[in-house]
């Protein structure tokens, strides 16, 4: 067990926690990528960021929870509960998260959240897309679409 991972993770989701901005950015490496099922591959720090604050600017804002953080030399792995209203529909959202982290200088330099996507579509989306289509590779590419093009309007 790496304390000093332990303690950098569980920083990082307090920060988030509060949307402490300036505080979840000192978390990461400059060279860190982050990936999960609807932002794929998102590289640098400010783009990074850009993503956590268009995540943290949903209407009615995000709340999380964070819980079993686990950490060695190299990678941690924590379990987070993303709580928030899908812009598109107005639906709510609980998404629960499983994040996977590596660690390079100190910092987090690699940060990957999986979860179910077919659940989340389901929840974010309702009736008919998320259930008819949630499970599809087409939609999935829709929505991947969609947050990249949200993504690049406030970088």
């Amino acid at each position: 067990m790496n304390d000093r991972h332990v303690a950098l993770v569980s920083a990082f989701y307090e920060a988030l926690g509060r949307a402490d901005h300036a505080a979840m950015e000192r978390c990461y490496h400059p060279d860190v990528s982050f990936g999960d099922p609807v932002f794929p591959e998102v590289e640098g720090r400010d783009k990074v960021m850009a993503m956590w604050r268009l995540q943290l600017g949903v209407q009615g804002g995000l709340s999380s929870d964070y819980r079993d953080v686990r950490a060695d030399d190299f990678t941690a792995t924590a379990h987070w509960t993303a709580r928030y209203t899908f812009s598109t529909t107005g639906r709510r959202v609980v998404n629960e998260i499983d994040a996977l982290f590596r660690f390079e200088d100190g910092l987090i330099v690699r940060h990957h959240d999986d979860f179910d996507f077919k659940h989340w579509s389901k929840m974010a989306l309702g009736r008919p897309h998320g259930y008819v289509f949630g499970w599809t590779p087409m939609w999935r590419k829709t929505i991947r679409d969609r947050a990249a093009q949200a993504l690049d309007g406030v970088v």
